[in-house]
């Protein structure tokens, strides 16, 4: 295989692939890139067995053929390149020349035959979503997620399509992040699989304001083409909690305040938790909130916010971080708390959007 083309443009192209390659391999080939020619183009495929991530960029094939490489040593060298065009050439040794303007590099490749197949998916353009609307999505819940590994179905984001809707919704036990919007492009289908976190954050990474992405769901993966780069993923087997069990119904009494207010004042209040002491107390009055923080052996702090509220007076105690995590992601000016009492959850409800944080001792 022999290629000519863009520094810049091969970067691109180690970039949208590279991120999936684990240090942590079991297999020598899983840490290489795979670069295959056809016709005028060079595609691009790294994978761990779960997460595949595939992509073509425009080069000048000299010689069709296969090589791969070592994932982190080739981005490296690519990476510090001066810009101009550069020659990858693979040799019939496995040996991979990289030449430019008085440089030249030597590594040492794989053969394409060790590395694993990209899977095949038969059926296509499934779903069709906004990539700005999937990334909106994704932001709003994915921090939700659960990342311990003795609870693997929520180890990643439920997503759901059913009667032209999008559903994504992420849990970790303790809170619940929830987001649905209408397909611009309807379809029949309906799905329900959970994928994996570390696919959403590869899926979120390559997402742009503009463009679609096409999902495809085969027998136990699913497809992503995010503006042609292909990130195909396995999903998580198991059944995901029933979480309309666990949704109250909207309260006429809400807390009406400035979200960046509420965001600002957790934040400072956060500055004085430990491991073994991380609530914080919200006690809620009609015309404020006041937010304190009592960590023994560290210190104490208080703060008022005013706040919009006709309900009885109430103190309760939240994992600051869980709302710290909400409030950074949503956009809205003005937010509508519902507090419930002093062991029930916590909830913001916006159009087709709601989030739950379960409260702590104090």
């Amino acid at each position: 295989m022999k290629i000519k083309c863009s520094k810049d443009v091969l970067m691109q192209g180690v970039q949208a692939v590279q991120n999936v390659v684990s240090p942590k391999i079991t297999l020598p080939i899983l840490s290489n890139i795979l670069l295959e020619t056809k016709k005028n183009t060079l595609y691009l495929t790294a994978t761990d067995l779960d997460i595949g991530i595939s992509c073509e960029i425009p080069v000048e094939v000299i010689l069709d053929g296969a090589i791969t490489v070592p994932a982190k040593r080739f981005s490296d060298i690519i990476k510090e390149l001066p810009s101009g065009d550069v020659v990858v050439h693979a040799k019939k040794n496995y040996q991979v020349d990289i030449e430019g303007n008085n440089f030249r590099f030597k590594l040492i490749g794989m053969p394409k035959d060790e590395f694993p197949k990209f899977p095949e998916f038969k059926e296509k353009d499934i779903i069709s979503i906004e990539q700005k609307t999937l990334k909106e999505m994704l932001r709003l819940t994915s921090f939700a997620v659960s990342h311990e590994e003795s609870r693997y179905v929520l180890n990643g984001v439920l997503l759901e399509v059913a009667e032209n809707k999008i559903r994504l919704v992420a849990t970790d036990g303790r809170r619940l992040a929830k987001i649905e919007r209408v397909l611009s492009h309807p379809t029949s289908k309906e799905i329900t699989v959970i994928i994996p976190i570390k696919a959403i954050q590869e899926i979120n990474r390559n997402l742009k304001d503009e463009g679609n992405v096409i999902l495809s769901v085969g027998l136990n993966q699913v497809l992503f083409d995010v503006g042609g780069i292909l990130i195909a993923t396995r999903i998580i087997e198991g059944e995901f909690p029933n979480y309309q069990q666990v949704i109250p119904k909207s309260q006429a009494e809400k807390i009406v305040m400035n979200r960046q207010d509420f965001l600002s004042s957790i934040r400072r209040a956060n500055l004085l938790s430990t491991p073994d002491f991380q609530a914080v107390k919200f006690e809620v009055f009609n015309n404020k909130m006041v937010i304190s923080k009592t960590t023994p052996e560290v210190g104490e702090s208080r703060e008022e916010i005013p706040i919009e509220y006709g309900g009885s007076e109430l103190v309760v105690g939240f994992n600051p971080h869980f709302m710290i995590d909400v409030l950074k992601n949503i956009e809205e000016e003005q937010i509508h708390l519902e507090l419930l009492g002093t062991d029930k959850p916590g909830i913001i409800r916006l159009k087709d959007y709601l989030y739950l944080a379960l409260p702590m001792r104090i």
